[in-house]
């Protein structure tokens, strides 16, 4: 059996809005192993994001526990989250959250720079992950210059660069045409087959259904944890 990456158990999330409590997650408890390819799904309000969020080191829980890799997130640290955040997590976002004015190349070089890479190392890593979403001709074009399609794919590149144990993707084909979009889904595919651990997070039942286990979120509480092939 796989080796354990995510151990989610009771985790809730009330957030306090002036005098009124919202409870965002209440009592979901699921594992991910590695190699898995999931989907989180839900209407808008589910609770879904706030989960992502959770997953992602970018949020505590209210209740609950959470071990990442066998590590009880919240024992964490401020610098250990922040550790956590740039070499294990990948995140890709539906906005792509790209530096403007920085090459692709560069987007995708900044989490080693941050991480203390040498510069040989960089390069070499850097061309492999932009190989990886075939974006090794367009590896000198800004983001302006790119199509949405190329944006993601470096955002994925990005993702990827840090070798993480889980890539976290929230709704990453929002901002793309249906086309370009089922582009974006092969390439997750495509990396699934490779080994890598992916969630997407995502309102759309057509994009969950590419992925081999759908967890519905419904009101906040876990509605469903199917286990399915791929549609194709």
């Amino acid at each position: 059996m796989a080796p354990l990456i995510i151990h989610a158990e009771n985790l809730g999330k009330v957030y306090a809005l002036g005098k009124t409590r919202v409870k965002a997650l209440a009592g979901v408890s699921f594992e991910v192993r590695r190699g898995e390819f999931m989907a989180v799904m839900g209407p808008s309000g589910s609770g879904k994001s706030t989960l992502m969020n959770l997953l992602g080191c970018l949020d505590t829980p209210t209740e609950g526990r959470y071990a990442l890799n066998g590590r009880l997130v919240s024992s964490m640290t401020d610098a250990e989250l922040a550790l956590v955040r740039n070499r294990e997590i990948g995140f890709v976002f539906q906005v792509f959250n790209l530096l403007p004015r920085a090459t692709a190349f560069r987007n995708v070089e900044l989490p080693l720079i941050y991480k203390g890479l040498k510069k040989r190392e960089r390069e070499e890593k850097v061309r492999a992950a932009l190989a990886s979403v075939d974006m090794s001709r367009r590896m000198t074009h800004r983001p302006p210059e790119l199509s949405g399609g190329e944006r993601q794919r470096v955002a994925i590149a990005r993702a990827l660069v840090n070798e993480p144990s889980l890539l976290l993707a929230d709704e990453p084909t929002g901002n793309l045409d249906s086309k370009t979009g089922q582009e974006i889904l092969d390439i997750f595919e495509n990396l699934h087959g490779q080994g890598h651990t992916i969630i997407l997070v995502t309102h759309d039942r057509d994009i969950a259904a590419r992925t081999r286990r759908i967890l519905t979120l419904r009101d906040g509480k876990l509605e469903g944890d199917d286990s399915r092939p791929a549609s194709g």
